[in-house]
């Protein structure tokens, strides 16, 4: 039997989830049952063997959250000033609204209704093979970016952020994260504001695709 899909609707879903910064409804509190609608999509996601050794820590506390958006912030400085050091050698123009939604993005972090820290029971070590280390990302990541189309269908707004995980140790002693379990990435969420979002500016696919060969055309 065939299934079809409404490919219009699937093909915007897509290319529109875009990373809302400045557009996040910090006044709207988001329900913990919407949130967890979301991850009930997200695990279905591939994982390795089947095992889902994935865990999902949805933070909402206050204190809580403002102590992760203290973490973030004290990754935030440095990094953005070496973006923008980057940005200015090269003399790029077209940045300075990513960096703008970077900054206002790190200035609220702390009022977002609620913070969604993946995790993955088991952490990568220095003897683990490159295969070893992709199959461990690879069996959470594709779940969290179901979530983050799952939240995009439901009116809500993510943004992928890595920068916490600099202090990731502090990070878990505030949440009771245990030792053996490694936080993958946090992602702020909340209802959006307007929906007016369009696909992103990328390279031409003919540009980025190669076959049987590297460059190979």
């Amino acid at each position: 039997m065939a299934f079809s899909f409404d490919l219009e609707q699937t093909d915007r879903l897509l290319t529109t989830t875009r990373a809302v910064r400045k557009r996040l409804d910090l006044t709207r509190p988001v329900p913990r049952e919407l949130i967890e609608d979301c991850i009930r999509i997200a695990v279905q996601g591939p994982a390795g063997g089947n095992v889902q050794m994935w865990r999902w820590l949805v933070v909402d506390d206050p204190e809580k959250k403002a102590g992760i958006a203290e973490l973030y912030r004290r990754a935030y400085a440095p990094y953005i000033e070496s973006q923008r050091e980057a940005v200015a050698s090269v003399g790029r123009a077209d940045a300075n609204a990513i960096m703008s939604s970077s900054d206002h993005l790190a200035n609220i972090l702390h009022e977002v209704p609620a913070m969604l820290i993946p995790c993955y029971i088991g952490k990568p070590s220095p003897e683990m093979r490159q295969g070893q280390v992709a199959g461990m990302y690879g069996s959470i990541l594709p779940a969290v970016w179901s979530f983050m189309l799952a939240a995009r269908s439901r009116g809500l707004g993510t943004a992928w952020t890595t920068l916490h995980l600099g202090y990731e140790q502090e990070a878990a002693e505030l949440l009771g994260i245990p030792e053996n379990v490694c936080q993958v990435a946090m992602t702020p969420v909340a209802f959006y504001t307007g929906d007016d979002f369009k696909p992103g500016s990328r390279l031409p696919v003919e540009k980025v695709t190669y076959y049987n060969g590297w460059k190979q055309r």
